[in-house]
């Protein structure tokens, strides 16, 4: 049965780094990053955009599922458990088990590695509010304030009961 790791949070919290080598490490593995499904032109976060990106993500999540990886990964920001449950109730029909890791950082970190990245997409006081939004789900906790990746994908592989 696949397992379906899923790995949200605020962004710069560690999601696509952790979603990337934690792909490395499993082999029949297949892995998503959100950001992959938001590359459009004008860049709009609006209820239709939102729409098409959550139907894209379904139907990538479904293809390497129906494709019987043993792994899939998906890294996304995921802040509210309704969009959560979006996305899982489109699969609602597959043999899978769910696992999910909410990674989140020290307010006063996150704010540091927002103002260093070079792409200013993402507003503050958004990241910070997704930071909070996030903290607040019923999920698998991971603090990335002090912890390299290496270290955050072994919290996942243990949890998992790998490695």
């Amino acid at each position: 049965m696949t397992k379906l790791i899923i790995i949200n949070g605020a962004p710069r919290v560690g999601k696509s780094v952790t979603g990337n080598l934690l792909f490395s490490k499993l082999n029949n593995s297949a892995f998503l990053d959100g950001d992959d499904v938001w590359r459009i032109n004008p860049f709009e976060v609006n209820e239709k955009a939102k729409n098409i990106v959550e139907q894209n993500i379904a139907f990538v999540l479904r293809n390497y599922i129906k494709a019987s990886y043993e792994y899939v990964i998906l890294a996304w920001v995921l802040h509210q458990q309704s969009i959560i449950d979006r996305l899982l109730n489109r699969l609602d029909d597959l043999k899978l088990n769910v696992y999910i890791f909410t990674l989140i950082a020290d307010e006063d970190i996150l704010r540091d590695r927002l103002r260093r990245e070079k792409s200013r997409r993402t507003n503050l006081n958004t990241a910070i509010d997704r930071l909070k939004q996030s903290m607040a789900l019923g999920t698998k906790k991971i603090d990335t304030t002090e912890l390299q990746p290496e270290e955050v994908v072994n919290r996942i592989l243990t949890e998992l009961c790998i490695g």
